[in-house]
C-alpha cells in the first residue's frame, strides 16, 4: 500500500490504501462532529465560515478558522515534503512517516479527551486544529504517492469524478475501457469505506467516546504494518534464495531450514563419458 510510488502503483495498491484511509477519515469526521460540533476531514466549510467571520469583522474567529485552514494545508505540505526528500533513501520510511505522525496526533486527542478534557472553547479549538493537521497529513500522503488518484478525507471531488465516469459509461466504448472501469472501482470503494467509517463512528461513539480515536489509530497501524510485513517477507525470501544459489549460509536460510526442513537433493547425474 505504501511502498509503491506514483505510476508504479497497481489498482489493488490504491484500493487497499483508499479503503482503509477513507474508513479512518469518515470515522474521524463524524467523531469530531459529535464531540466538537466541527468537521475535521476537510476545509470546504471552514472557508465559508472564514468568509462569514471576515464580513462580520470578528477578527478573533478569523484568526482561529484561518489557523485551522493553514494547519490542514501544512499537513499536506509536510507529507509531500517528507515523501520527496526521503523517497530515495527509503520509500517505506518516507511513506509511513506521515501516517505515524497522524497516529501520534490522534492518540494525543484520544488520551487528552479521555482524561483531561474540560469542554472549554480553547481546548476545543486546539483539538480541532490538531485533527485538521492530522487529516491534512493523510490526504497529502495518499494524493502524493498515488499521483493524485487517491484522496480520502473528503468526497466532493470523488463524487464529481464518479458522476463523470457514470455518464461516460452510457457509451459502449467507455464501458470497455479497463482503465476507466478500474478508476470507477477505486472511487466507489473510497466512497463506501468513508460512509462505513462514518456509520461506525456514529454507532460506537456513545460507547467509546474519545476511545474511538484508539480504534482509528489501530486502522492506521494496519496500513503501516501491512507493508512492513510484506517487506520483511520479501527480504527473508531474497536472503534464502541468495544462500541456496551461492551456497553461503546465513541466519535466514538456517531458520528456514529449521522450520521447513532441508529438502532432499537428487544425486547429480553423471554423463556417459565421465565413467
Amino acid at each position: 500500500m505504501l511502498r509503491n510510488y506514483s505510476n508504479s502503483r497497481t489498482l489493488g495498491d490504491n484500493i487497499r490504501l483508499g479503503t482503509l484511509t477513507a474508513f479512518t477519515a469518515g470515522t474521524i469526521n463524524i467523531a469530531s462532529l459529535l464531540i466538537f460540533l466541527s468537521f475535521t476531514s476537510n476545509v470546504t466549510g471552514h472557508y465559508a465560515i472564514l468568509a462569514a467571520e471576515i464580513s462580520k469583522g470578528n477578527w478573533t474567529q478569523v484568526g482561529v478558522v484561518g489557523g485551522w485552514i493553514f494547519l490542514f494545508f501544512f499537513g499536506s505540505f509536510l507529507s509531500n515534503f517528507i515523501v520527496i526528500n526521503f523517497n530515495k533513501k527509503s520509500k517505506y520510511f518516507a511513506h509511513s512517516m506521515p501516517i505515524a505522525l497522524e497516529i501520534i496526533c490522534l492518540l494525543f486527542v484520544g488520551i487528552y479527551g479521555q482524561f483531561y478534557y474540560q469542554k472549554t472553547l480553547e481546548e476545543t479549538e486546539y483539538l480541532v486544529a490538531l485533527m485538521l493537521f492530522a487529516t491534512g497529513l493523510q490526504n497529502g500522503l495518499t494524493a502524493s504517492i498515488s499521483n493524485f488518484s487517491v484522496k480520502t478525507t473528503h468526497l466532493t471531488g470523488t463524487t464529481t469524478d464518479l458522476g463523470i465516469l457514470v455518464s461516460m459509461f452510457t457509451q459502449k466504448k467507455y464501458r470497455r475501457n479497463g482503465e476507466l472501469i478500474g478508476r470507477a472501482k477505486l472511487l466507489m470503494s473510497i466512497m463506501l469505506a468513508y460512509v462505513m467509517g462514518a456509520v461506525f463512528s456514529g454507532l460506537t461513539y456513545y460507547y467509546l467516546e474519545f476511545r474511538v480515536f484508539y480504534v482509528i489509530s489501530i486502522c492506521l497501524l494496519i496500513v503501516i504494518g501491512y507493508d512492513a510485513y510484506k517487506i520483511h517477507v520479501r527480504h527473508f525470501n531474497t536472503k534464502y534464495r541468495y544462500s541456496r544459489i551461492y551456497k553461503k549460509p546465513n541466519l535466514f536460510a538456517f531458520l528456514y531450514d529449521k522450520i521447513h526442513g532441508i529438502p532432499k537433493r537428487e544425486k547429480k547425474r553423471k554423463l556417459v563419458f565421465e565413467d
